[in-house]
């Protein structure tokens, strides 16, 4: 429904409406005065005579084609439009300059004389220039009028008011200027006196109260005051700069007052002038709220409500933080918030109550941002565990995630901080189209509610870990009843199970500061997450989880039973063993390679434990081995035999390395002979068995341990049949054209021709001057450059031919 102003109200806008037209019409006949003037002289211009080189009906020569082509670079108002300025700046200047440097020259009759005859005359003369239709220059010499009316009281300041207080005066002067504008640019329809009278109407207030020696909180009410005024003329003006001047000046004055009603309240030292500076913060809001109840444009009026509804909290905010506990500030802010939601429910209209909504939000936003320096501590102290892991147990569970460091201040109510937003985002989720994400969120909240619950209330250390074990408990079982609910993976389920896993990394930290605490929580969490692996939709998260939380148990069952970290390693081996059955039992599945990477970790962290213990190390490395042959037999995974051709002759040569014996031939030949007969009977087979898979393990079974046994060697005749051997090797790889021989039997070679030249080779640099080896050097990359392009065909073809072979 169309809202119709009251009678007095529209005749005021037909009035406004009638000069604006009255305006347009003048503007359009001075334009059409300015063509018909430009047609008539294009009419009488003289055309040229014929004979002078111009052609008949053509357009003349010479310059006077020039001269008519050429096109006016500027138009006839934009010049009337700067000249107009110009002299009304110019007669602006000479006014100031007039009054401030040659006043004392004149008595007091002159000085009235002069200034009040420039001032009559410049008020009066736009009367005769809109009758006359020159609105132009009315605007400009109305411009002088005005700035002769400052210099005017200016004047009547140093004459007759000398005693005068200046920010009195200034403040009296600027409402009656503001006062003489208003009236005179209404009374004329003039453009630029109505949005100089809206600025200067601003000043009064606050000079007064400047003067009147006002303290902050009048300072402030009278900012505000000012502020609903600028808001009103904002709303009720029908000229455009008008309306933005309002805008502009209201929206300052409204800021600077908020903030400072904002600082009053929050600096307050008693409930008393808390509460005082607040209601300056209502009444700030109730002016908002007012601003957007009768805005044209829905975005300003959906602002103004929303920062109506953060004056209120923060003005409660204030009062509470005087009153209450400090812990229980930002609840009470999140009540006040809670209570703006209450305006859904009225029957404002929609934008103020969408406005008081976004505002309810910001602070249930700001309320989880004071929460997350507890939150981001529970989650990441417990990491300080490691650093020295059973140290003993702590009193608290707050003493063991915040050790050595102050925990935040007034941190008792987080839990029911982040629980209340996590209620309303349960609440709201119901009636909005994004309602996986909201519950997602809420889930997200409700989590860390929970998880910092035991440190906000320094439950005993023990009850800690139950209360941690039990959250994750409640994840593991939400997450799979939200996929019985939603029939498939959802994303809450999905959230739901990686907050259980992180809960679970902090649980098992958290445990490291007792011994006995440490292993009941690994074997819970790996019964856990074992029992929520046999679920298929959650095992490629679960099942690698359980075996994590397997390796860490494994880890201190052997530290817990004075076990060196090398004999350690033969308990962490149990987890790959493990991983490598359940991946063969599942294979196809979307679990099988998180459980073969989960085991994969196992094995490195196993032989890592082993470094130090050669025996051990070759232990470990062929049960790895072992392991990962089995895997290996798998149609899937046949892939995986290379790791165990790699770590079965590793474990060997560590074996022989650790046993210091000086032949390893004597080990590694009874091993290599049946190793290249069952590769040459499995290729009389299956024709399609690379040489690889068939002589490679057995000829890297005696060439390698030889080949680092020569190394060392300071003899000739191992490296001479170690050579030889090798040249043996190659010989039959090339000529049977079978890559593994060819390739192995090489590199071999090569080196043991390196390892017999070293020393010729040392003796040949050491007798080089020092600028040999980098001119060498340099002339060999320049030849490399040269011919980079010819070396990279051959490669190719290498390429292609060790390809080529079988």
């Amino acid at each position: 429904m169309t809202n119709l102003p009251p009678p007095a109200e529209e005749l005021r806008i037909l009035d406004a409406e009638l000069r604006q037209l009255d305006l347009r019409r003048a503007v359009l006949l001075r334009r059409r005065a300015w063509l018909v003037h430009t047609l008539r002289a294009a009419a009488a211009a003289p055309q040229p005579a014929q004979g002078t080189g111009a052609a008949p009906g053509g357009p003349p020569a010479g310059p006077a084609t020039g001269a008519a082509a050429r096109r006016p670079e500027t138009t006839a108002p934009g010049v009337q439009n700067v000249l107009l300025v110009l002299g009304g700046v110019l007669l602006t200047v000479a006014a100031i300059a007039f009054t401030l440097v040659s006043w004392g020259h004149l008595g007091i009759a002159g000085r009235s004389l002069v200034l009040g005859a420039l001032t009559v005359g410049a008020l009066g003369a736009p009367v005769t220039l809109l009758r006359r239709g020159l609105r132009a220059t009315a605007e400009a010499v109305s411009g002088l009028a005005t700035a002769l009316t400052v210099l005017d009281a200016y004047a009547l300041h140093e004459v007759a008011f000398t005693g005068a207080d200046g920010v009195g005066y200034t403040a009296a002067a600027s409402a009656v200027l503001a006062a003489l504008w208003a009236a005179y640019g209404v009374r004329l329809g003039l453009f630029h006196p109505l949005p100089l009278a809206v600025a200067t109407a601003h000043l009064p207030l606050l000079l007064w109260a400047i003067a009147a020696g006002a303290g902050p909180l009048p300072l402030t009410a009278v900012l505000l005051a000012t502020a609903a005024g600028g808001s009103a003329v904002a709303l009720r003006a029908v000229s455009a700069p008008v309306r933005v001047v309002a805008v502009v000046g209201a929206l300052g004055t409204g800021a600077v007052g908020v903030l400072s009603a904002g600082w009053l309240c929050w600096s307050a030292s008693d409930p008393g002038s808390a509460a005082r500076a607040a209601a300056l913060l209502v009444v700030a809001a109730a002016v908002a709220l007012v601003t957007g109840r009768f805005a044209p444009n829905r975005e300003v009026a959906v602002a103004a409500a929303a920062a109506a509804g953060l004056c209120l909290v923060a003005g409660s905010a204030g009062v509470l933080r005087v009153s209450v506990p400090g812990e229980w500030t930002v609840p009470g802010c999140q009540l006040v918030a809670i209570l703006l939601l209450a305006a859904e429910r009225t029957s404002l209209p929609l934008p103020l109550r969408q406005g008081l909504v976004r505002a309810a939000a910001a602070v249930q936003g700001f309320a989880v941002l004071w929460a997350v320096p507890l939150v981001a501590g529970s989650v990441l102290g417990p990491a300080v565990q490691a650093v020295t892991p059973w140290s003993g147990a702590p009193r608290t569970v707050r003493d063991a995630v915040f050790a050595g460091v102050p925990a935040p201040a007034h941190a008792s109510t987080v839990p029911l901080v982040l629980a209340v937003v996590a209620a309303a985002l349960v609440v709201a989720g119901r009636r909005t189209p994004r309602r996986p994400a909201v519950m997602v969120v809420a889930l997200i909240l409700g989590w860390a509610a929970v998880l910092v619950l035991p440190v906000a209330l320094q439950l005993p250390y023990t009850a800690g870990l139950v209360a941690q074990a039990a959250v994750v408990v409640a994840a593991l079982g939400l997450a799979v009843r939200s996929d019985r609910a939603d029939g498939g993976p959802s994303p809450l389920a999905l959230t739901a199970l990686l907050l259980a896993l992180l809960t679970s990394v902090d649980l098992a930290l958290l445990s490291l500061a007792s011994e006995s605490a440490t292993i009941g929580v690994l074997v819970t969490l790996t019964v856990l997450f074992g029992a929520a692996g046999r679920r298929p939709r959650h095992a490629p998260f679960t099942v690698p989880a359980a075996l994590a939380h397997a390796t860490a148990l494994a880890c201190a069952l052997g530290a817990s039973a004075g076990l060196r970290p090398p004999h350690t390693a033969l308990l962490v081996l149990v987890v790959p063993a493990v991983a490598a059955l359940i991946a063969s039992r599942s294979s196809g599945s979307r679990a099988t390679v998180p459980v073969e990477v989960a085991g994969a970790a196992a094995g490195l962290l196993a032989l890592a434990l082993a470094v130090p213990d050669p025996p051990m190390l070759a232990l470990v490395l062929s049960l790895n081995g072992v392991v990962a042959a089995a895997t290996a037999l798998r149609p899937d995974r046949r892939a995986v035999g290379w790791a165990a051709a790699v770590l079965l002759p590793a474990a060997v040569w560590v074996r022989l390395a650790a046993w210091e014996v000086g032949t390893p031939e004597a080990y590694t030949l009874p091993v290599t002979g049946p190793a290249l007969v069952v590769g040459y009977l499995r290729r009389r087979r299956d024709t399609a068995v690379s040489s690889w898979t068939a002589y490679g393990p057995g000829l890297a079974a005696t060439l390698m341990p030889s080949l680092l046994a020569a190394w060392d060697d300071q003899h000739w005749l191992r490296p001479l049949l170690l050579g030889v051997a090798a040249l043996a090797v190659t010989l039959v790889g090339a000529r049977l054209r079978l890559q593994a021989p060819l390739v192995l039997g090489a590199g071999v070679l090569a080196l043991v021709a390196l390892h017999e030249l070293a020393p010729y080779l040392t003796q040949v640099v050491g007798a080089l001057p020092r600028w040999v080896p980098p001119a060498l050097a340099g002339l060999v990359l320049l030849v490399l450059g040269a011919t980079y392009e010819h070396r990279l065909r051959d490669a190719r073809r290498l390429r292609e031919a060790l390809g080529r072979l079988r």
